[in-house]
């Protein structure tokens, strides 16, 4: 349930109907910052698009209006104070919105260098950067980053971390991390089938930590719905569209991914991902340092990393 409104950073924005409606906002978000301003049943009507999202919103204005058991108007009414001129504008920013999300490396690519300018890439992708990070931060909250900060260090919880297709790096990376820090954290193998195994050690009050950008893959919502009923909390690192994930999700970091490339961006959430590390490990400062003790000790023993020579 939509509950309160978020801050709205906006790239560029045109003025249609009675509000300014921002090109690059999401639906959740125009929502989000105009909720307050809706009757009863227009948030009934945003609350029921909201619980079945994207595909409660694809439908004829009868069948949005029967499966919110309001009337028409209704409908017709809060999408015209959403700032569209009207049902087909809103439908139309939907679809808009459902191709973005799910285009392919090649649809990204080509989006691009359309409209790319003459400046060489490196200028190009730090720009698209710098704005990433600016973007990113101005929608972290941060009691969520406290929140998630806190849930990470609890050492009496197990800590489980998972990536997809693409992020799983990332997953890792935080994973080595976490794992010097604090005791009982686990890699999630990226092998779906292996998951229920990981699943029968999942407690209440366990942290699930997960990574899921677009195109969302549905074996990561399902096993965030088995955490969920098993009582985990999960801190959820997603893009600007957010995966299904978010819905049951204790703390969502939404990360700015565009560049001009056929890629999503991974540099701002290893930001995220590095600032909350740092954030751990400072509040649990004494029992990392003794773990780091040891485990320099034992990287002593094995003679991993090779020794300056003595001249």
């Amino acid at each position: 349930m939509l509950r309160e409104a978020r801050r709205d950073d906006t790239k560029t924005a045109k003025d249609i109907g009675t509000t300014t409606l921002s090109t690059d906002s999401t639906f959740l978000d125009i929502l989000k910052s105009s909720f307050d301003r809706l009757t009863r049943s227009e948030r009934q009507l945003a609350n029921a698009l909201v619980a079945n999202y994207p595909m409660s919103a694809l439908g004829s204005i009868t069948t949005i209006a029967e499966q919110a058991s309001v009337s028409t108007p209704t409908v017709v009414r809060m999408v015209r104070k959403l700032g569209f001129k009207g049902f087909p504008d809103f439908q139309m920013h939907i679809h808009h919105e459902l191709e973005t999300t799910l285009s392919n490396p090649i649809a990204k690519h080509d989006r691009w260098t359309a409209d790319a300018p003459d400046a060489h890439i490196l200028n190009r992708f730090a720009d698209a950067t710098i704005a990433n990070l600016r973007g990113t931060l101005s929608g972290i909250r941060t009691s969520d980053f406290d929140r998630a900060r806190d849930l990470l260090r609890e050492q009496r919880n197990h800590v489980y971390i998972v990536g997809g297709r693409i992020t799983k790096s990332l997953a890792e990376y935080l994973f080595t991390h976490c794992q010097v820090i604090r005791p009982n954290v686990t890699l999630i193998a990226p092998t779906p089938s292996t998951w229920p195994h990981y699943a029968l050690n999942m407690r209440s009050g366990d942290v699930l930590v997960i990574f899921d950008i677009r195109r969302y893959e549905r074996e990561i919502e399902t096993l965030s719905r088995i955490a969920a009923e098993r009582g985990l909390h999960t801190i959820l690192f997603t893009d600007r569209w957010k995966s299904p994930v978010a819905k049951t999700a204790t703390v969502v970091f939404r990360v700015e991914t565009e560049v001009p490339s056929a890629w999503d961006s991974s540099v701002v959430m290893l930001f995220v991902v590095e600032a909350l590390i740092e954030a751990i490990q400072s509040s649990a400062w004494k029992a990392t340092r003794d773990r780091m003790k040891d485990l320099e000790g034992l990287l002593e023993t094995s003679e991993l990393f090779r020794k300056p020579r003595v001249q």
